[in-house]
């Protein structure tokens, strides 16, 4: 199922998408993604007999206003260098094992939300990546049960401001500063992909395409990525593990080309859909 929440009256609504419509599940689920997540298979008959009710409240998707999927993850977990083509740009080692930082959650915005350009950046960047959401809590999970604990697949930016995240030595600011998480369009649960490391992965800036690529490329596919960051932190329903960002970033273009006002970058995964954001200057 392709999973929304979008605003309808001033209210958030949980929506399932199917021929052309989101059909309201919020009399079912409520309007809490990360429970819904977590109960999910207690929902999914009344789902199914939702979607052929032929008076089921429902939207067209392109009326429809989009936001975030959710709002309040427990954790958004962030891979770097995690393909071999995004390494060699930077003139960095791969490396021997994942890189992982954090974004915090006040990052997050939705699709059509604006990416906030501050005055602290001169460099501000782009990185399109496939986001893991995570079903069920676990801990020393596996590589060989990494999937069960796998609810489906979303689109982050991981937005960067590299001329702080260069000099200060550590990410987590650069990456975390409001608006630098845009996420969604919506989740679509596992089932609807049978092989999440064969998706293709681009990103357009202002319609031109900067990066190109192939999930299968990633040095440490997901079941390495649960494996690791679960080995002494726990995974709970709604974790967001962002899985690192192909080659192609802005900041390592010949010139470079970073987002400015005004900028519009689009980042798309085959099966997922297209997360669309536009850059506005800061002003208080």
């Amino acid at each position: 199922m392709r999973l929304y929440l979008f605003a309808d009256s001033g209210e958030a609504c949980i929506g399932i998408e199917k021929d052309g419509f989101l059909y309201d599940v919020s009399d079912i689920a409520g309007d809490d993604m990360i429970s819904l997540i977590e109960y999910f298979e207690d929902y999914r008959e009344e789902f199914l007999e939702k979607l052929n009710e032929e008076d089921a409240k429902k939207i067209e998707i392109g009326n429809a206003f989009i936001l975030a999927p959710y709002y309040n993850p427990q954790k958004i977990i962030c891979i770097g260098k995690n393909y071999l083509e995004h390494c060699n740009e930077a003139n960095a080692k791969p490396p021997s094992k994942p890189v992982v930082f954090s974004k915090y959650i006040t990052a997050i915005i939705g699709n059509d939300d604006y990416i906030i350009h501050p005055e602290e950046t001169n460099q501000l960047d782009y990185e399109g990546e496939l986001a893991v959401i995570i079903g069920k809590e676990g801990k020393r999970i596996s590589k060989e049960n990494a999937f069960d604990y796998v609810f489906g697949y979303s689109i982050i930016n991981d937005v960067s401001a590299r001329d702080l995240q260069f000099s200060e030595g550590q990410w987590v600011r650069a990456k975390s500063l409001d608006t630098f998480a845009p996420f969604g369009p919506c989740i679509v649960t596992k089932d609807e992909i049978e092989n999440p490391q064969n998706l293709r992965i681009q990103t357009r800036l202002n319609g031109e395409l900067m990066q190109d690529d192939n999930t299968g490329s990633m040095i440490f596919k997901i079941p390495d990525l649960i494996e690791f960051v679960s080995r002494n932190i726990t995974l709970v329903p709604g974790d967001i593990i962002s899985t690192g960002t192909p080659s192609g970033v802005g900041h390592f273009k010949n010139p470079p080309r970073y987002l400015v006002p005004g900028s519009e970058v689009e980042v798309e995964i085959e099966k997922i859909g297209i997360l669309r954001n536009k850059v506005k200057e800061y002003s208080e």
